[in-house]
């Protein structure tokens, strides 16, 4: 059985494409004495909140994302891909996640049909290598016909581009996607760059289990069952249209291609609530259903709670959005697994972004979980390698929530919007869900930001 050890990924950061410099920003750090006025302080974000639905929460002032940047994974989506996931739900404005999403149930379909069963351990001992073989594929219908007639393949998807899983089942090499808010509080598609990050060396290329044989003269194999866990409610609920939209076109094209051990897949629909509490009694649902494979959770903090009842039950669990750093460790017993890429890698790709803006005192306000913790910790470590002093970085973390109510806001972000007004950051990194739009409108308030 596969067991954790640390993590293989280096951080190398290759950036494609030029980085939009910030109009107006100095393009050399400032001094250590020097504070901005408040017209050049910039905001900058991560994957929890770089969204045109994220921008959906400050209606009220339209303005006031206008040239916050930041980053999320996200490689260049063909048109013909976000042709068909919104033939599935045509109200999408985002596509965050859903490559990661599509391609997390297309692995496991090959690592079933490579295994020649729906057996969730005989899966997981697959699910490596069908990313890490000799011969690229690159459609569903084409990677199952290798699988089916037990040839060497190496899927290569939506965001699995460049290389496959390493040893503890994650990429070992990702794209991200630089994106800037314009007026509106919308994404400017116009201003999107590519950043690449990590060691497609790191590719783990042990030799999986012998493809298993397909039975002669048998009844038919029973179906594999997915269980859809990911975010319809909750902190992290207006990224979940993406991810569930996805991972439905990747069922149905699955099975257009002729399914999996002669049988259409078949998927359950789940609420993970962004909540661990939640999640775990929508996961003993799955398993008592006979879900072989979960598609989730959504945020890294409830796929680390979840983590623990999968392996125990012995079901696979690959999450297309969970990226803490932490999971790379998790006593998964070999069954977790994942699309995204671990946060170390868009640490490194933010502290770029800020550094290359000039900024020399940054502030970070972060969720207190394992995604918020672990990326400012991240963020703040390669400012520092980058330059910046220690002391002219300040991180200010709050309580992890599913759910914060409005009223909430003033009283938990005001006292943090006022520490960085004294501290003078020009640059303030946000790491937060759906909750990010009453920090920033604590530090408007605050007259941190203008």
């Amino acid at each position: 059985m596969r067991t954790r050890s640390a993590r293989a990924i280096v951080g190398a950061i290759t950036v494609i494409g030029v980085l939009l410099a910030a109009a107006g920003c100095a393009s050399t750090a400032k001094s250590d004495e020097q504070t901005a006025p408040a017209a050049d302080i910039r905001l900058y974000g991560t994957d929890g909140n770089m969204a045109n639905s994220f921008g959906d929460a400050l209606k009220d002032s339209p303005a006031v994302l206008n040239g916050m940047k930041g980053t999320t994974p996200l490689t260049p989506l063909s048109e013909d891909f976000k042709r068909r996931v919104k033939s599935i739900d045509s109200t999408l404005t985002d596509f965050n996640y859903a490559g990661e999403s599509y391609d997390a149930v297309v692995i496991a379909a090959l690592a079933a049909e490579t295994a020649k069963t729906v057996d969730p351990a005989a899966i997981a001992k697959q699910m490596i290598g069908v990313t890490t073989g000799d011969n690229v594929c690159d459609t569903v219908a084409a990677c199952l016909t290798a699988a089916k007639s037990g040839k060497d393949f190496k899927y290569r998807g939506v965001s699995l581009r460049s290389s496959g899983f390493t040893s503890v089942g994650e990429p070992s090499a990702a794209m991200y996607g630089v994106l800037n808010f314009g007026s509106g509080n919308t994404i400017d598609d116009a201003k999107t760059e590519f950043v690449g990050a990590g060691d497609d060396k790191a590719e783990d290329k042990t030799a999986p289990p012998a493809p298993g044989q397909p039975a002669k003269g048998q009844q038919p194999k029973p179906a594999l069952k997915y269980g859809l866990l990911l975010p319809k409610t909750g902190a992290l609920a207006f990224q979940g249209a993406p991810m569930f939209a996805a991972a439905k076109l990747a069922i149905k094209e699955i099975n257009e291609a002729g399914g999996v051990l002669g049988q259409p897949v078949q998927a359950v629909e789940g609420d993970d609530g962004t909540n661990p509490d939640v999640a775990k009694a929508q996961a003993a649902q799955f398993i008592s259903q006979g879900v072989a494979v979960i598609i989730g959770a959504g945020a890294s903090g409830v796929s680390k709670a979840v983590i623990p009842q999968i392996a125990l039950a012995g079901r696979v669990m690959i999450s297309p959005s969970a990226t803490s750093d932490e999971l790379s460790k998790a006593d998964d017993k070999g069954f977790f697994f994942r699309t995204s890429p671990p946060d170390n890698l868009q640490a490194k790709a933010v502290a770029d972004i800020i550094m290359r803006d000039g900024h020399s005192k940054v502030a970070i306000v972060a969720r207190g979980d394992s995604y918020g913790n672990g990326l400012a910790e991240g963020v703040k470590a390669d400012l520092i390698a980058a330059g910046i002093k220690q002391d002219n970085i300040l991180v200010k973390t709050y309580d992890a929530k599913d759910k914060y109510d409005k009223s909430e806001g003033p009283g938990l972000f005001n006292p943090i919007a006022t520490s960085i007004k004294n501290f003078g950051a020009t640059g303030i990194l946000v790491v937060g869900f759906d909750e990010s739009a009453m920090a920033i409108k604590a530090l408007v308030s605050s007259g941190v930001k203008a």
